[in-house]
């Protein structure tokens, strides 16, 4: 098992793709400095996020894009809601890209959905970019089918930001509500209660869903 940051950063550049792997993640990640990017695919960091302890990511910031993946993965596979969440809390302030943020889904959290609402509740109100754009991915991954209720598309659309990472998550919620709650979350296309770049961005996502019928896509372009 690895149990420090120094053995997980040399096992990290052990799995280094240098076949170009790493300009195209610097490309698709502009906001990060780029020598921060080390250059291991997914699945190697999956694996290796396998035979971490939780420890050998506990000081922070982390100065390389793959240890925040390597954290985010190994929070995710928390089973314990309170340690969980107590993780999360600590991390969040410290995610400064897309796909780290994107690549946090503890499974535990499908579980305690009640519990989960009112971090949720305060996330969504941060300035941290990333903070909210995770509070909005959480209530796409956990509150758009059971127990669906529409103060939770109210909540991502009273998120004002001018962040593109936070008007693309917030389009993707109300992408994903169109396939999922079409009815309930229509009105706020129809009536313009997204701010106009949200919109559009929806609009757009929607039309290139497979998840959405042809015949809401039809309606979609009018819009």
């Amino acid at each position: 098992m690895i149990s420090d940051n120094s053995e997980l950063v040399k096992e990290l550049f052990k799995l280094q793709d240098n076949g170009g792997f790493r300009d195209l993640q610097i490309r698709t990640i502009p906001n990060i400095d780029p020598d921060s990017i080390i250059g291991v695919r997914t699945p190697d960091l999956r694996s290796l996020a396998r035979k971490c302890l939780p420890d050998c990511v506990s000081d922070l910031p982390h100065r390389y894009f793959e240890e925040n993946q390597i954290h985010a993965f190994i929070i995710s596979s928390a089973k314990d809601f309170v340690t969980c969440i107590s993780e999360v809390e600590k991390f969040l302030p410290y995610v400064d890209n897309w796909a780290t943020c994107d690549q946090m889904n503890p499974k535990v959290f499908a579980k305690h959905r009640k519990e989960l609402l009112k971090h949720v509740n305060k996330w969504i109100k941060s300035k941290d970019t990333y903070t909210v754009r995770f509070a909005i991915k959480m209530l796409m991954d956990h509150f758009l089918e059971e127990g669906f209720d529409d103060k939770y598309p109210k909540m991502v659309a009273s998120v004002r930001s001018d962040e593109y990472y936070v008007q693309m998550m917030a389009a993707w919620y109300f992408a994903t509500a169109l396939a999922k709650q079409y009815d309930a979350v229509i009105p706020y296309l129809d009536e313009h209660r997204l701010d106009s770049a949200v919109h559009k961005k929806t609009v757009r996502k929607a039309i290139e869903s497979f998840r959405v019928s042809d015949e809401h896509k039809m309606y979609l372009r009018s819009l």
